[in-house]
C-alpha cells in the first residue's frame, strides 16, 4: 500500500470521529504550547537579567562589608551593619590597584526628600565624582559635582526622574532649586538620565546622588562606608583586578593568613552568571513539568488507538481477507497516531507564539521565542505519536483474520 492510499484511509478514519481526535490531541497541544511558552519565558528573563547587569557596567567590581563569624547566640548580621570599610582602603586601592580605570566609595541614607508640601522616600547614595561612570549613568540636564565639591562637603546632588516627577511640577526645571533630604537641604545641580525598572523590579531613577564626603559628615555622621565601587579597565580585566583589590584590602585590614576575610569582592560577571544559573534552573523545571502534557498526550494517544483498534475489528479482518498485510494494518493505525500527534504538534507551536506574545505585551514579561525550542518540542511531538500508537498498530496488525471477522 503506497503512501498517499495510507493517508487518505487514516485521515477517513479521524474525520469519522472528528470530536475524540481532537480531544485526543488536546494533551499534545497543550504539552508543545507550554513548553515553548515556557521556554521563551525563560530565555526572555535570562536575558533581561544579563542586560540589567550589563546597563551597570560589565566590568563594575563591588567591594562590601562581610562577616562570616556568628555573633554570641549563633545570631549573623547583614552587611549594612558590619563596619570594616573605610576611606583609608579606598586610598589604597586607588594607590596600588593599576587594572582599574574608576573608583568611589559607597554610602547610602534612606529618607524623605522633601520639597515645599511635596516629599518622596528614596535613597541618597554618596559617592565620588566617577560614580556615574561606574554605574553607566550620565547626567541629561545640569551638571554632575566635582571634586572641589566633596573637599568642602558641599550640600548639592544629582537627582533621578522619578525624584523629579514627585518633588517638582511637570516642566519645571529642577537644576538651582533646593530639596531637603530629612532637615539638611540640598542644591540639584543635576538631573539624571531616565533608566526606567530593571529586571527585578527596581526604580533605576528613584535615587539622588551626592557627594561621599557631605553623607559621611552631614547625614551619617560615620567615617565607615557600606561600598566601594570600582571599575576594571577591561571586562577580561576584572578577575584579575579582583584579586588585586582583595590583596590590598586584606594587608590593609592586616589579616592573618588563617583569617577570613572581612569583606566581599564581586565582579557583575559573576553576578551575571548566579543569576543566570538560577535563571536556567528555574526554566528548566517549568519545561519539565510542562512536558509532562507531552507524556499525558501520548497516553491519551495509545489509549484512543487501543479503542479504535478494538472498534475496527471487523474492518481489520476484512482488510486482511481481501490480501492486506500486517505491515499493510500496522502502517494505517501508526500513520492515524503520527498525524494525530503532527496536527496536535502544529496546533500547540501556535498555541505557544500566541501565548508568549500575550504575556509579552499584555502582562509586559520579557519572552524570547526560541525556534530550537519550537523545533525540539515538535520534534518530540512527534516521536510521541510513533512511540505510544506503534503497540495499538502492532496489536490491530497481529490479529487473525478469521477470529478478527468473527468480533462482534
Amino acid at each position: 500500500m503506497n503512501f498517499f492510499n495510507l493517508l487518505r484511509i487514516a485521515l477517513k478514519a479521524l474525520r469519522r470521529n472528528k470530536l475524540r481526535a481532537f480531544l485526543t490531541m488536546l494533551g499534545i497541544i497543550i504539552g508543545v504550547g507550554a513548553v515553548i511558552t515556557m521556554m521563551a519565558i525563560g530565555s526572555g528573563s535570562k536575558q533581561s537579567i544579563e542586560e540589567t547587569f550589563s546597563s551597570m557596567g560589565t566590568n563594575m567590581i563591588i567591594v562590601r562589608p562581610y562577616s562570616n563569624i556568628p555573633l554570641p547566640g549563633g545570631v549573623r548580621i547583614g552587611s549594612s551593619n558590619i563596619q570594616s570599610l573605610t576611606l583609608k582602603d579606598v586610598d589604597k586601592i586607588r594607590g596600588e590597584v593599576t587594572n582599574i580605570s574608576a573608583l568611589s566609595p559607597g554610602i547610602s541614607s534612606s529618607g524623605q526628600a522633601i520639597r515645599g508640601a511635596k516629599n518622596w522616600p528614596t535613597n541618597m547614595q554618596g559617592a565620588s565624582v566617577d560614580y556615574l561612570s561606574i554605574r553607566k549613568l550620565s547626567v541629561s540636564i545640569g551638571t554632575n559635582f566635582n571634586e572641589e565639591h566633596e573637599k568642602s562637603f558641599a550640600k548639592v546632588c544629582v537627582i533621578g526622574q522619578t525624584v523629579v516627577k514627585n518633588l517638582f511640577e511637570p516642566g519645571e526645571n529642577p537644576v538651582g532649586q533646593i530639596i531637603r533630604f530629612g532637615k539638611i537641604p540640598f542644591q540639584v545641580i543635576g538631573v539624571l538620565t531616565e533608566k526606567g525598572q530593571n529586571t527585578f523590579g527596581q526604580d533605576q531613577d528613584d535615587i539622588i546622588v551626592a557627594p561621599y564626603t557631605t553623607i559621611m559628615k552631614r547625614v551619617k555622621a560615620s567615617i565607615y562606608i557600606q561600598n566601594i565601587f570600582a571599575s576594571a579597565e577591561k571586562e577580561e580585566l576584572s578577575e584579575e583586578a579582583t584579586k588585586n583589590i582583595i590583596a590590598v584590602l586584606r594587608s590593609s585590614h592586616k589579616l592573618r593568613k588563617e583569617q577570613e576575610n572581612d569583606f566581599d569582592v564581586r565582579t557583575q560577571q559573576e553576578l551575571i552568571s548566579t543569576m543566570s544559573k538560577t535563571s536556567n534552573m528555574m526554566t528548566t523545571l517549568l519545561t519539565a513539568v510542562a512536558a509532562i502534557s507531552l507524556v499525558i498526550g501520548g497516553i491519551g494517544i495509545m489509549n484512543i488507538m487501543y479503542v479504535s483498534v478494538t472498534e475496527r475489528t471487523r474492518e481489520i479482518g476484512l482488510r486482511m481477507s481481501i490480501g492486506a498485510k500486517s505491515r499493510d494494518i500496522l502502517l494505517q493505525f501508526l500513520t492515524e497516531a503520527i498525524i494525530i500527534s503532527i496536527t496536535g504538534g502544529l496546533i500547540g507551536v501556535l498555541l505557544g507564539i500566541s501565548a508568549t506574545y500575550f504575556i509579552a505585551n499584555f502582562l509586559k514579561w520579557p519572552t524570547i521565542i526560541n525556534q530550537n525550542a519550537m523545533l525540539v518540542s515538535f520534534l518530540v511531538c512527534v516521536l510521541t505519536g510513533v512511540f505510544f500508537g506503534y503497540y495499538p498498530a502492532l496489536k490491530a496488525s497481529s490479529l487473525d483474520p478469521i477470529e478478527a471477522l468473527r468480533y462482534e
